[in-house]
């Protein structure tokens, strides 16, 4: 029997955001041993796949949210992970996102970063966020300025070294 906590979902014009569940593994099974994987700790193998969607979901269970499964309303398919994340080592809580191959170019993760944003703020009552991203991904960064969140430096992380903190606006600028 799997127990999986009843997480809340989101949606947007275009897209479904709902907790992760088992069946996400070959999805995630296929990012991670992608060279899309590079700035968040990929490429793995199986395994780590496999342990990652346990972190995932355990974020959830941990913290109260987490991650969403990012998937197009019309089609079904599975374009990516977008959501709050802040595990331990974190410098604070972040607005993360993650496209998968072939769903880039579309504006999905800043669609569904807003959504992601406004639950934080919202349901969530956080009075702040951040981005975390590597300098090298120049994507992410452009996301993030879409998203309205400015360029404060640099942190140092464990394990991902020197990572570039983008602060969002406040939640009263959002509205």
């Amino acid at each position: 029997m799997t127990f999986l906590p009843v997480l809340p979902a989101l949606t947007t014009a275009r897209l479904t955001l709902r907790g992760p569940e088992p069946r996400d593994y070959p999805a995630l099974r296929a990012f991670y041993a992608s060279d899309r994987s590079n700035f968040v700790g990929g490429p793995k193998s199986p395994e780590g796949a496999w342990r990652q969607l346990a972190t995932e979901i355990g974020h959830w269970a941990l913290r109260g949210y987490g991650r969403w499964i990012v998937t197009e309303r019309e089609t079904g398919h599975t374009v990516g992970m977008v959501g709050l994340w802040n595990p331990e080592g974190w410098p604070e809580p972040e607005v993360a996102w993650d496209l998968f191959e072939g769903f880039e170019g579309k504006g999905y993760a800043t669609e569904a970063a807003h959504a992601a944003r406004d639950h934080a703020y919202g349901a969530l009552g956080w009075p702040t966020a951040i981005s975390l991203v590597n300098r090298a991904n120049t994507a992410s960064a452009r996301v993030a300025e879409r998203l309205g969140a400015v360029y404060e430096g640099e942190v140092t992380h464990e394990t991902y070294g020197s990572i570039g903190v983008y602060r969002h606006p406040a939640p009263e600028a959002c509205r």
